[in-house]
């Protein structure tokens, strides 16, 4: 209705008004996460958490304890393990925890996503033996001079075990959506793009947003390869609201940095016998870019290493040259390792950065031995795109990194790698300042969806969004925005947390 000081607004508080007191605080624009698995870190809130599980040891134990709590033939899933916090171990083996867990298959995920650590139990009920050929796009990872499995899955050698997993059913999908946007509240995130775009998930947030629980605003991604099916299913849906609308399709190019799967031009430094994976032939990527360019859908495209960021600009670039001018904003997910001349292409196509900033603390303890110290100058290159020109948006990642903005924001301007190693920061030539990671945080996410006439900033006619923030985040050292708690989440103009 109006943004002005409290002379301003007096007049329009009576009786029904509530009021929060900013007590010095900082109003921002409601906090957008641009790239979230937002289901999935429901269902993790409730998993067994191996995020900082420190050794082998811990490791197992971890699972050991969480398997004594569940009944004989029950999954364990999630986990989010970080094999870079044991380094001498290296990756973990199915004989960590075969011993522990006898009566329970289970499956956990590294942080990333693109790999995950089945038990033999998982394996028998996967069907994957030493008999089983090896996957195009993906890595079936085995025990040395030998074809048995040792367990660990790369990309789409992991797609046998999501079919032996049982499907959640809707009251757990319900129950993990709930938790989902709790935690959500209390870090200030008032909108996400939700990756995880299965039609189950949809309807648990329409079944949300149906009975008033929704307590953000939700564009939902359905995977690329469905393309024609989700055009079909689109003519039959009921309109959508600024709450909850399907935004268009997700896609994957290659793997992760950590796995050893993200696409190079060049071999990996510490591994030179591979350059990644790509995930989807190009051929396919092309005709279902192609295909559902075509419909007009939006495409958020996964590419990390830099030949994979390439050929999908490559294909961008033909499917709009194909189909002629409109508004696409076609999005890089991640977009991780760029060559030094493709910052522009992003700026000249219009191209959205979807970034995550935590990535680059996180990775950057390791990331150099991975790549060198050549590659890593264009490494989560947030100054460079925004020098550019480029459409710059930010998100989480969420569960591989945490929900909270506020770290994000803290990330892209300090830089800091949370083993402490780079106080000045990593790579620090690509330090952006508060001000324009906030940016990337509110108005640069809204414009990703097609919302900034709407989302994003704090003004008359937009939706009643924001966030107060214990401090002026853009007013602060660098290494102090970490520390900036969210006080209050307005979304709406309804309260939906409160710092007690």
């Amino acid at each position: 209705m109006a943004v002005g000081d409290s002379a301003a607004i007096a007049a329009l508080v009576d009786q029904s008004t509530e009021v929060l007191q900013a007590g010095g605080g900082l109003v921002v624009p409601g906090l957008i996460d641009d790239h979230t698995h937002f289901m999935g870190g429901g269902f993790q809130l409730a998993s067994v958490d191996l995020r900082d599980a420190g050794s082998p040891a811990e490791f197992t134990a971890r699972i050991k304890a969480y398997a004594e709590r569940l009944k004989p033939g029950e999954w364990i899933t999630g986990g989010d393990w970080d094999h870079e916090l044991w380094p001498e171990a290296g990756l973990p083996r199915r004989d960590w925890i075969d011993s522990v867990t006898p009566d329970n298959p289970v499956f956990v995920s590294r942080l990333d996503g693109h790999m995950g650590l089945a038990n033999g139990r998982a394996l028998e009920l996967a069907g994957i033996t030493g008999r089983t050929p090896d996957v195009t796009g993906g890595v079936i990872v085995r025990y040395p001079n030998s074809r048995r499995p040792t367990g660990l899955l790369k990309d789409n050698a992991m797609d046998p075990m999501w079919v032996a997993i049982p499907d959640a059913s809707p009251s757990q999908r319900d129950s993990a959506l709930a938790r989902a946007l709790a935690h959500a509240a209390s870090v200030g995130v008032t909108a996400i793009s939700e990756m995880d775009g299965s039609w189950q998930n949809w309807a648990a947030y329409r079944r949300a947003r149906e009975r008033g629980g929704l307590t953000l605003r939700v564009a939902f991604y359905h995977p690329l390869p469905d393309w024609q099916a989700f055009g079909d299913s689109l003519a039959r849906l009921p309109a959508l609201d600024d709450w909850l609308w399907l935004a268009g399709l997700k896609g994957f190019v290659d793997g992760s940095l950590g796995s050893s799967t993200a696409l190079f031009d060049e071999p990996f430094t510490d591994d030179p016998t591979t350059a990644g994976t790509l995930t989807n032939p190009e051929d396919s990527l092309r005709r279902w870019i192609g295909g559902a360019d075509s419909l007009g859908f939006q495409l958020a495209i996964h590419a990390i290493g830099d030949r994979a960021i390439g050929i999908l600009l490559d294909i961008f670039d033909s499917v709009a040259a194909a189909h002629g001018p409109r508004e696409r904003r076609f999005r890089v997910e991640h977009a991780q390792h760029l060559r030094p001349g493709d910052f522009r292409r992003f700026a000249r196509l219009g191209v959205v950065a979807s970034t995550q900033p935590y990535h680059a603390i996180d990775d950057g303890r390791w990331a150099e031995k991975r790549i060198g110290s050549e590659r890593i100058k264009t490494t989560y290159a947030f100054r460079s795109f925004l020098d550019a020109g480029a459409p710059l948006a930010f998100g989480s990642d969420w569960t591989v990194a945490p929900l909270e903005p506020v770290l994000g924001i803290y990330a892209a301007v300090a830089r800091r790698t949370i083993d402490g190693r780079y106080p000045d920061g990593w790579v620090r030539e690509q330090k952006i300042t508060a001000e324009e990671a906030l940016s990337a945080y509110t108005a640069g996410n809204a414009y990703a969806v097609f919302r900034e006439r709407e989302q994003g900033r704090l003004a008359r006619g937009y939706l009643a969004d924001f966030v107060l923030l214990s401090d002026d985040l853009t007013a602060l050292p660098p290494a102090r925005i970490e520390q900036v708690e969210v006080r209050a989440t307005v979304v709406g103009g309804r309260v939906v947390f409160q710092k007690q």
